[in-house]
């Protein structure tokens, strides 16, 4: 019988090339590999965005048990509620080795949108994070933008302070994540990273949940009718070209690693990296605040 949710043999090889079981340790020696080449840049910023519950948390988290071959949970989540588990302005390093090395790129999560203006992170704050002026631990209010006169307001950021990818992060299972209002929040955010050039990717999580023939198998992900439509939906509301929309599961009642999981986040990650790094590479250095100071004095 033909599945609505699935692509039969007979029908399709499915919507996207699925090479995963060659690809895991190729993507895994990249993200090994990588050094940023800028020298202002020791780090890519990675900004991660959405709505409320639609896992950003749990993909750092899911991010780091593949880097670490085992299941973390450094980043707090929730499976309860509809408001937003996490408060602060928080970014994660991923350790590499040894104690106090540290792959050279962090992750920085945020409160989450909510479709009313009542809740969840001002859409301002996202954007005077994605320019680095939101330090680490700013507790984010979700009735006013951070005020200059904060002590976690970073007035002179440079370019190491800015994000160099934002990750738009989308719950496959919700069916109502196209609805006006959160569309409206989420097309302002992307128009406002495209107007300062920073590359974007977004992330279709919980797809497990969202397509019952993926539930049973998850390398049947490239054959679901159901995440091919989103995918599309996804590229038609928010303006992402399909081939920057990657569809994830993150780990969630797993106690082990699996090699399946591990390379669809890897793939993620392997276009996340390679965004920023081109992005990074091409930046110029912006003057600090001391550099204007001494340019404006030998101008005179």
């Amino acid at each position: 019988m033909r599945s609505r949710y699935f692509f039969g043999s007979n029908e399709s090889h499915g919507w996207r090339i699925d090479k995963r079981a060659a690809n895991k340790n190729k993507y895994l020696q990249f993200v090994k590999d990588y050094q940023p080449h800028n020298k202002e840049v020791k780090q890519l910023r990675v900004l991660l965005h959405g709505l409320t519950g639609a896992g950003k948390s749990s993909f750092i988290n899911s991010v780091d048990s593949v880097l670490q071959d085992r299941i973390t949970g450094r980043a707090l989540t929730d499976s309860i509620g509809g408001k937003s588990f996490t408060t602060e302005h928080r970014t994660y390093k991923f350790n590499k080795g040894g104690p106090g090395t540290f792959y050279p790129f962090v992750f920085t999560d945020l409160m989450g949108l909510e479709k009313d203006n009542h809740g969840g992170v001002c859409v301002e704050d996202i954007k005077l994070a994605m320019k680095g002026h939101i330090k680490h631990g700013y507790e984010i209010n979700p009735c006013s933008k951070i005020s200059e006169d904060d002590q976690n307001y970073n007035k002179d950021p440079t370019l190491k302070d800015q994000v160099h990818v934002l990750v738009c992060v989308i719950d496959a299972n919700t069916q109502n994540i196209l609805d006006h209002e959160s569309v409206i929040k989420m097309r302002d955010v992307r128009l406002a990273a495209s107007h300062m050039e920073i590359p974007q990717v977004a992330i279709l999580t919980k797809i497990d949940e969202a397509c019952p023939e993926v539930k049973t198998d998850i390398k049947n992900v490239y054959k679901s009718k159901y995440l091919k439509k989103m995918v599309d939906d996804l590229s038609v509301k928010l303006g992402f070209i399909p081939n920057c929309i990657f569809p994830v599961k993150n780990y969630h009642s797993e106690i082990e690693t699996n090699d399946e999981i591990d390379t669809l986040i890897l793939s993620a990650l392997n276009m996340i990296i390679n965004s920023g790094r081109d992005y990074v590479n091409n930046l110029q250095p912006r003057p600090t605040l001391l550099r204007k100071i001494l340019l404006y004095l030998n101008m005179k």
